[in-house]
């Protein structure tokens, strides 16, 4: 059986291994400077591929007029340091989710001796779906939420004297808060999974309270999305809804019905 040093220094090499990995992610993604910040502006631009897409839907609908207004928001830094620190921060945020995967190895190869066959089994399954759900998160939030925020926000105007310059800082930002928050609210069927087993929820109350949480779902979307427009609610209250109906069918499969 290992001593509490064995483990401390069993510990000690993990996070040097994690750290060393993540270090070295962080240094790629620093290196690859036009690639990696061509990545996180292409959602500030007009013709950005999820406008492109809902037009190309539109059109085949019959909605041929239907066009976003092309728009064009500048971006500055204010501060001599700026544009440095925000591709130095911003990298290592990158680095972090790339290397989360290996991270997520890492721990549960530190903890697994722990646990037993069944536990480890479960463990897994656990892990995948938690990760699965904030990538999910992730993706809606830049190909959804974040293109829709900047664009309102970007070109919103109290006067036409007004003109709009957003800072480097202010936009990545906007981008990591939007981010982490649909990762976080992308969580939902695995909260009800766990309420659900703990027996606090059950599948037909969630679905007897389906019209309270769509009501709930489109004040949720309201407060997210800047806009207040048709367009921006449904794009964000869609995938949360569907989440919602998820994880109605998450508690009732884990027998909780």
């Amino acid at each position: 059986m290992m001593t509490f040093g064995g483990h401390l220094e069993v510990l000690r090499r993990m996070l040097f291994r994690v750290l060393g990995v993540s270090c070295a992610v962080a240094v790629a993604v620093f290196c690859f400077k036009d690639a990696t910040w061509r990545v996180l502006m292409a959602p500030s631009e007009w013709d950005f591929v999820t406008y492109s897409l809902i037009e190309r839907l539109a059109a085949a609908v019959g909605m041929t007029d239907f066009h976003f207004p092309e728009f064009h928001v500048k971006l500055i830094a204010t501060d001599l340091s700026s544009q440095f620190m925000t591709h130095l921060t911003t990298s290592v945020y990158i680095g972090l989710l790339v290397a989360s995967p290996y991270i997520l190895y890492e721990l549960f190869r530190f903890v697994s001796p722990a646990l037993t066959t069944g536990e480890r089994k479960h463990s897994v399954k656990a892990v995948v779906a938690v990760y699965l759900l904030f990538m999910a998160g992730v993706l809606v939030s830049y190909y959804v939420l974040f293109p829709v925020s900047f664009r309102f926000l970007g070109t919103y105007s109290v006067s036409s004297r007004v003109e709009s310059t957003i800072t480097l800082d202010s936009y990545i930002s906007t981008f990591i808060t939007l981010t982490l928050l649909m990762g976080v609210v992308f969580q939902l069927p695995a909260v009800s999974f766990v309420l659900g087993k703990m027996g606090i929820v059950n599948a037909a109350a969630l679905a007897r309270y389906r019209k309270h949480a769509f009501i709930a779902i489109l004040v949720v979307a309201a407060a997210i999305t800047p806009g207040q427009d048709i367009l921006s609610l449904t794009l964000v209250s869609l995938p949360l809804y569907l989440l919602y109906e998820i994880s109605i069918r998450v508690v009732k499969h884990c027998g909780c019905g």
